[in-house]
């Protein structure tokens, strides 16, 4: 599941431990796109390649990740629900509250044949897979 507490600030594989600062709501699209993943054990998950943007909706509908392959050879593309992440200071890395090997089992493809987006039976494999209700069946936020 993707919810719970932000990482700690403890080291336990003895990566860089960025500090952590309180959830950002507003964030730039250049802020997020090209930007580090890691999980709450730090693992590197890869880096954040695009957004995909639900226009009608008015939302952003995943972000897409690209991860497995060794200096940019051989990734694999994954699209993961936006509400997945979590986001800390501008400079640290992204938060994936996923372990590595659900992401490792995700449907992925090719960064030169993408799915289609669009189709909602696509999508609602991917939000099944994160354990997240798609957001166009989610009831609606009374604000």
């Amino acid at each position: 599941m993707v919810s719970g507490p932000a990482p700690s600030d403890k080291k336990e594989n003895h990566m860089a431990t960025p500090k952590l600062a309180k959830y950002r709501d507003i964030i730039p699209a250049k802020a997020v796109i090209g930007r580090a993943v890691v999980n709450r054990n730090y693992e590197d998950l890869g880096k954040v390649e695009d957004l995909v943007l639900d226009a009608a909706a008015g939302r952003i509908a995943y972000a897409v990740l690209s991860f497995g392959g060794f200096l940019g050879m051989g990734d694999k593309f994954f699209a993961v629900p936006w509400n997945a992440f979590q986001f800390y200071l501008p400079e640290g890395p992204i938060v994936l509250g996923v372990d590595r090997e659900l992401l490792e089992k995700a449907p992925g493809f090719d960064k030169n044949n993408w799915p289609n987006l669009s189709d909602s039976n696509w999508g609602a494999s991917i939000y099944k897979h994160y354990g997240l209700t798609p957001y166009w069946d989610a009831p609606a936020d009374p604000k």
